[in-house]
């Protein structure tokens, strides 16, 4: 065998180690993308914010607390003779609280949580004889729930009794009302919310709990002050 026949042969071999080469590295390079590709995947849902019991009673109770307040503004708003700084606050909670409650029934659809447990009231705007009402004294809520000693009832809540008054009354008689038992309402919710953010883990409900404790002690303070000029 002459030289040039041993290099075309040794060039040929080379081509061939050489392609196999290549293709063990696009292989590796593909499983090293398919990891990837199904690591990345399955990321989102690993990296979902946890909840507890806590977060769940917190929305189940905060959202007839807000519906409440929404009926008392919206009571509030159908009379006249009601000065307007105080139909503007009537307005105001409105605002806030309307989207709150669609953010808390959103959370309770995501954990596959029902807004009420079997056999507890609906979450109708008016639930009577609430007020600082036991956690584990309404039905349902003693099944699968963390120790309530520090969580506080639905406080503050209106009976029905208290809202035929305000249903009732008109002008002065109404906007005192109406303050009188606001003031009352929001104490009760900011008692749930730093309830909520002393024991609950879902981010977003610790998040909503401090703006419930800031935005209406602001809304305090100002509904004392509207009081003193009735």
């Amino acid at each position: 065998m002459n030289k040039k026949t041993l290099a075309v042969g040794a060039t040929a071999l080379a081509l061939v180690f050489a392609a196999a080469a290549c293709s063990d590295s696009d292989t590796g390079t593909t499983a090293a993308t398919s990891s990837a590709t199904i690591s990345a995947t399955a990321s989102p849902a690993e990296e979902t914010p946890a909840h507890n019991q806590s977060d769940v009673m917190f929305a189940r109770m905060m959202i007839p607390h807000h519906a409440q307040a929404i009926e008392m503004s919206d009571t509030l708003l159908s009379k006249n003779g009601v000065p307007e700084p105080v139909t503007a606050l009537a307005e105001q909670i409105k605002a806030a609280q309307g989207p709150e409650i669609d953010e808390m029934i959103s959370w309770l659809e995501q954990w596959d949580e029902p807004q009420m447990p079997g056999g507890m009231p609906g979450a109708g705007h008016n639930m009577p004889e609430m007020t600082s009402t036991p956690m584990t004294s309404i039905p349902g809520m003693g099944r699968g729930m963390p120790d309530t000693e520090d969580m506080p009832g639905m406080s503050g809540m209106m009976s029905a009794q208290d809202m035929q008054a305000l249903s009732d009354a008109q002008g002065t008689e109404a906007t005192r009302l109406f303050l009188t038992h606001m003031i009352a309402h929001h104490e009760g919710a900011i008692d749930m919310a730093q309830a909520e953010i002393r024991r609950g883990q879902y981010p977003g409900a610790i998040e909503m709990s401090r703006t419930i404790v800031d935005a209406q002690q602001r809304e305090i303070d100002t509904m004392r002050q509207l009081l003193t000029t009735q």
